[in-house]
Parts: C-alpha cells; sequence; structure tokens
C-alpha cells in the first residue's frame, strides 16, 4: 500500500493543478449539450440541475477528503485543494444558474417566495452563501490581507457549507434514494475525522 501511494504522489507532484481549470467545464459542456439534444430524458432541466449540484458536492466532499486522506494514508493532494474547492464552487454556481434561468426563468418574486417556503431550497441557499466569501478569499493576496489565522478561521465555514449541500441533496430527492445518504454520510465521517484532526494538532501546540 506504501509503495503505491508513495508512486501515486510521485506522479501527482508532475500534474499542475491549473489541469483541473482547464478540466473542469468539458463535463458542464457536454451535459449542456446533452440537454440540448434530448440526451437527458423526459426532464432535460431537471437532469442538468442535479448533475451539476452532484458534481459540485463531490468535488467540495473531495476537498474534505485531502486532509483525512494525507493523515491516515500519506496521499498528498493539498496541492490540489483549492483548485477543487473553486471547481466544485463553479459547479455549484452553475446549478444554481440552471435552476434560476432555465428552471425559474428569472422569476425573482417566485424564486424568493420558494427560496422562503422550500426547505431544501433555503438549506441550499445557506450553503451557497456560506460558499461565496471562501471563493472570494481564495487568493494568495486574500491570506496576505487577512492574515493566516484569521483567513483559516472564515474557510472554517467550508465545514457546515458542505454539510448544508449534503442535507438539500437528501431533501430534494423524492422518496428513499441510497445515494444522498451515501454523501451525507460521507460528509459527515469527513467533517468528524477532520476536526479530529484539527483538535488533536491544537492539543501538540499546547503541549
Amino acid at each position: 500500500m506504501g509503495r503505491i501511494v508513495d508512486l501515486t504522489n510521485r506522479a501527482l507532484r508532475r500534474v499542475a493543478p491549473s489541469v483541473l481549470y482547464v478540466l473542469a467545464p468539458l463535463p458542464a459542456g457536454w451535459w449542456l449539450w446533452q440537454g440540448f439534444t434530448g440526451g437527458l430524458g423526459a426532464e432535460p432541466i431537471r437532469a442538468l440541475e442535479q448533475r451539476l449540484g452532484e458534481a459540485g458536492l463531490q468535488l467540495l466532499i473531495a476537498v474534505l477528503a485531502v486532509t483525512p486522506l494525507r493523515r491516515y494514508l500519506g496521499l498528498n493532494l493539498l496541492r490540489f485543494r483549492r483548485a477543487l474547492a473553486l471547481v466544485g464552487f463553479f459547479y455549484i454556481c452553475l446549478h444554481l444558474l440552471a435552476w434560476l434561468a432555465l428552471d425559474m426563468n428569472l422569476l425573482w418574486g417566485q424564486i424568493f417566495a420558494d427560496i422562503a417556503r422550500r426547505p431544501y431550497i433555503t438549506v441550499g441557499m445557506l450553503g451557497f452563501v456560506l460558499m461565496v466569501p471562501l471563493a472570494l478569499t481564495s487568493s494568495d493576496r486574500a491570506i496576505r490581507r487577512l492574515g493566516p489565522a484569521q483567513w483559516r478561521r472564515l474557510h472554517r465555514l467550508a465545514y457546515p457549507a458542505v454539510l448544508l449541500g449534503a442535507c438539500h441533496y437528501l431533501l430534494l430527492v423524492k422518496g428513499w434514494q441510497w445515494e444522498p445518504v451515501i454523501y451525507l454520510a460521507a460528509t459527515c465521517v469527513l467533517l468528524a475525522l477532520r476536526l479530529e484532526t484539527g483538535a488533536g494538532g491544537r492539543r501538540r501546540s499546547a503541549q
């Protein structure tokens, strides 16, 4: 196992994080093309929204997994964490845009009414609002301006943001489905591991 991890880490060191930004739009473009050509079934808008939202949530869960993977398996993906987070936010923005423009036709009165009365939309919007300051302060310049300690405190908003995203997915689906349950369970496990790792680091610093 250790040999495989070492080889993987060496291979990943040759990959620039910017590759993720280049590849990120490709699935979204393909799904949009499928929607226009009838490849997304009888409800293409709903299918497009779901695929974009799932992709965003998967990427954000991957961000949560970076630290536990390094701690427990030795797999080092730290170089890609920022890119994963920004690409995840990109897909969440597309998910929201598809709902606003294609599903709701930018009818703002109805949009705000749905946000207020539909719990899954309320939860999803809360998660999105928490992600906005994280995306805006994702640069090295923002870290220098805020200072590392304040920047880290701010970016703890990622934890409730991803949890709200997983809850949004669970509340959204109709009937009993395993996929959103698995996403929520994975999010909870990774948050527990991440918080345990952070608490362990604080205890060592205090000793």
